[in-house]
């Protein structure tokens, strides 16, 4: 009786150190390669979403430089005009801008709305007396405009082959075959010819830069 109560005791300190092993062992943290591919994985994807982040972050700092520097063009292109205009004491001195912005729109040389007005009205000191606000002899002088920016838009839109009624005279033409369609040769010779001659006195086709040339 006494052996197996002396038995059971030491049993008990054999079992004890065995369960507590077997406690700290499942408290510890699972290792294996499941956990490492899984770690990986986190990893992985954590770096994607960084890089992905970076890229769009890049490209959106790149469409910002792009579009200040398409500002500095329009405002070098819009301040060329108004200095010409300004050096000649025209009246559309001031309207620069909305002439960049509507040759802009309709895919033209920035300086042929200008020179145009030069040529016809000497930039709105003699425009059309019967109608306001067209200094660019539109429609004969028969046409008038609410404003001077609403006659630019106008003969931007129609120039730029915009207009569905006008489009079979301009759509699809360089800038000399633009003006001949717009004053014809056999009604004002070389009309084209000085009206290009106007533009190239504002400034250089790909002005880009805060340079201003004055005709003198």
């Amino acid at each position: 009786m006494k052996n197996k109560k002396l038995i059971r005791f030491v049993e008990s300190f054999i079992l004890l150190p065995v369960v507590t092993l077997s406690s700290s062992v499942a408290s510890l943290p699972p290792t294996g390669p499941g956990l490492v591919s899984t770690s990986q994985t986190v990893l992985s994807q954590k770096f994607n979403i960084e890089s992905l982040g970076n890229l769009a972050f890049n490209q959106a700092m790149d469409a910002k430089a792009i579009e200040a520097k398409e500002q500095e063009k329009r405002e070098a292109r819009a301040e060329a005009i108004d200095a010409y205009f300004k050096s000649k004491g025209m009246p559309l001195d001031g309207t620069g801008m909305k002439m960049v912005l509507e040759a802009e729109v309709n895919e033209l040389d920035w300086r042929l709305v200008p020179a145009i007005a030069i040529r016809e009205s000497t930039g709105g000191k003699f425009e059309c007396k019967r109608v306001k606000n067209n200094p660019f002899g539109w429609g004969s002088c028969k046409i008038g405009f609410e404003s001077n920016g609403h006659a630019i838009e106008t003969v931007a839109r129609n120039l730029g082959g915009n207009n569905p009624n006008t489009r079979y005279h301009y759509a699809n033409k360089d800038t000399r075959q633009i003006l001949r369609a717009y004053n014809p040769p056999s009604i004002v010779p070389r009309y084209a010819e000085q009206v290009i001659s106007i533009m190239d006195a504002i400034g250089h086709e790909d002005l880009a830069d805060i340079e201003i040339n004055i005709a003198v």
